[in-house]
């Protein structure tokens, strides 16, 4: 019975050591830059965050099972949830983790990735998230001033004890996530949620002024620094002599991205996930003073203060609420940059903004979002819920079995795209020997009908000079040889229809006839993969 004993208990100590093992010698998420392009790694590779946003109430356990049939449904990889501080924390210095736990363990067995949210000082410009004992205390944890000395609903981002208290608390939560998740069930998490002010410009207490009639830091004064936001280099002094009319939101901006670095640095220094912030945008095109909008967020003209301000933010990601594709394309532009991975982690749920998946990926994003996946409570019958998700389901299940090359494509800048536009007008991709025309629509190929929404999209991946992967819908394709070979006859030598499955595109038919007649294939409402080879006669 000794030896029987001891060798169970062997078995359970080789066990034990294997896991450790396994955790130690997998890499811990990060970011990596090439050339001026990202990519997220998971596990070491490429990863494209096919994801979905719970709504704000939704990270209680007992709504999980309403946003893991969500999840389900959209075929989605990634979730990103909420962390409450107000759960987290209900006694000072007391910590509760045991929704983060039920988190983890639910993620686990749906398998499906975490990013977490943390609904810290700043939700959407308000300190509501804070814990009872915080909001209680208004003195020791101020809100902001408005310029008329009316106090306003968004935290002071000059209050030490918030910014002490925040620093703990999510110093507290990296520390605990580093040890109860060693297999990186969270590849990333948001530090704050949109933070900023609204109903004022800035903080005008005492406080506050204090700090705004002294000189402007010297790491803001640096000439490119100072190109990049329309000043002219060598100015000094106070934020009002070197801003101007800009000064209010740029102090506002340096301010809270200061006090959310040091939140970040604290929490990295424990475990060093990849961070980023949120962003309410600002109108894109008009360039609206900042009482149009949320003051102090990583708005696209302040991206570089806060570049500067809060270095331990790995990115800044906009949240798209806007109306029109070219405000939405040039936000997804001003957040391309060499110092900033794309990432959109809340689109509003609507049909038509599907089709921006792929213009993330065109940009090289590592990933897309839509906010408020499940019910919300509400009762929805299965179809209902099939029939709201069905725009994001079909693009994440073509993406799910080709994930891994999406990701590497992305990186290495491979993709091109095109979206529908309100005036439905055909676009052009430009692939070197070639051109592709893609026009929107549905129905018979020489008699397109204009799509009821702009939801026509198309991604084409070179293969080689004549070879390409499509993916579209809502659309039908031509080609043009251009060069040395243009305006010679061509044709398709192949065009086949598929999807790829362990790396390789595994054909399902070949078109041909009426399905490739009339220029080129015509891909209808549902999502199709397809390879095409192409020659000049």
């Amino acid at each position: 019975m000794g030896k029987i004993k001891t060798a169970f208990l062997g078995l359970i100590l080789l066990s034990l050591a294997s896991v450790k093992t396994s955790a130690q010698t997998t890499p811990i998420p990060k970011l990596i830059e090439k050339n001026g392009r990202h990519a997220l790694l998971v596990d070491g590779k490429p990863f494209l965050i096919l994801g979905g946003q719970a709504h704000n109430s939704s990270g209680w356990p007992g709504m999980l099972p309403q946003v893991w049939q969500s999840a389900e449904a959209m075929h989605l990889n990634t979730l990103e949830i909420p962390l409450y501080w107000e759960q987290i924390e209900p006694q000072p210095g007391k910590f509760d983790f045991s929704v983060l736990d039920t988190l983890l363990a639910q993620s686990r067995q749906h398998h499906v990735r975490l990013v977490l949210l943390w609904f810290g000082t700043w939700k959407n410009g308000s300190n509501h998230y804070m814990p009872e004992w915080m909001k209680r205390d208004a003195a020791k944890y101020p809100n902001i001033t408005g310029k008329t000395g009316k106090e306003i609903d968004s935290p002071s981002p000059h209050a030490k004890a918030t910014l002490d208290a925040d620093i703990k608390a999510f110093a507290a939560v990296m520390r605990y996530l580093k040890q109860a998740d060693p297999q990186h069930t969270v590849i990333m998490v948001q530090v704050e949620n949109e933070p900023g002010s609204w109903d004022t410009v800035r903080d005008y207490s005492a406080k506050a002024q204090k700090f705004f009639e002294a000189n402007v830091p010297a790491e803001l004064l640096k000439s490119d620094l100072l190109k990049s936001l329309n000043i002219q280099p060598g100015v000094k002094g106070s934020w009002q002599n070197v801003f101007g009319e800009r000064a209010d939101e740029y102090f506002q901006a340096w301010s809270i991205a200061r006090f959310i670095d040091q939140v970040a640095a604290a929490g990295k220094a424990e475990y060093p996930l990849p961070l980023y912030v949120n962003v309410a945008l600002r109108d894109p095109l008009t360039n609206p003073p900042a009482t149009h909008y949320e003051s102090g967020g990583a708005t696209d003209n302040v991206i570089p203060i806060w570049k500067v301000a809060a270095p331990h933010i790995d990115l800044l990601a906009p949240d798209i609420y806007l109306d029109g594709s070219e405000r939405v394309q040039k936000v997804i532009d001003l957040y391309t940059r060499p110092d900033n991975a794309l990432f959109v982690p809340e689109v509003g749920f609507t049909t038509e903004n599907a089709r921006y998946f792929y213009d993330v990926l065109a940009h090289g994003g590592i990933g897309f979002s839509p906010f408020g996946i499940d019910a919300n409570g509400e009762a929805h019958t299965n179809e209902q819920m099939a029939e709201r998700l069905a725009p994001y389901a079909q693009e994440y299940a073509m993406a799910t079995p080709m994930m891994p090359e999406l990701a590497q494509w992305a990186f290495d800048g491979k993709i091109k795209a095109v979206v529908e536009h309100e005036d439905h007008a055909a676009q052009a991709i430009k692939l070197g020997a070639w051109d592709a025309i893609i026009t929107f629509g549905t129905g018979a190929s020489n008699n397109l009908k204009n799509n009821p929404l702009p939801v026509g999209k198309a991604i084409i991946v070179t293969l080689s000079e004549n070879k390409f992967l499509v993916i579209g819908s809502h659309c039908h394709l031509t080609f043009k040889p251009t060069g040395g070979n243009a305006g010679k006859p061509w044709q398709y030598l192949k065009v086949e229809e598929g999807s790829y499955i362990n790396g390789e595109f595994k054909p399902l038919r070949i078109l041909n006839g009426d399905e490739t007649d009339w220029g080129g294939p015509r891909i209808g409402s549902q999502t199709m993969v397809l390879q095409i080879s192409l020659v000049a006669r």
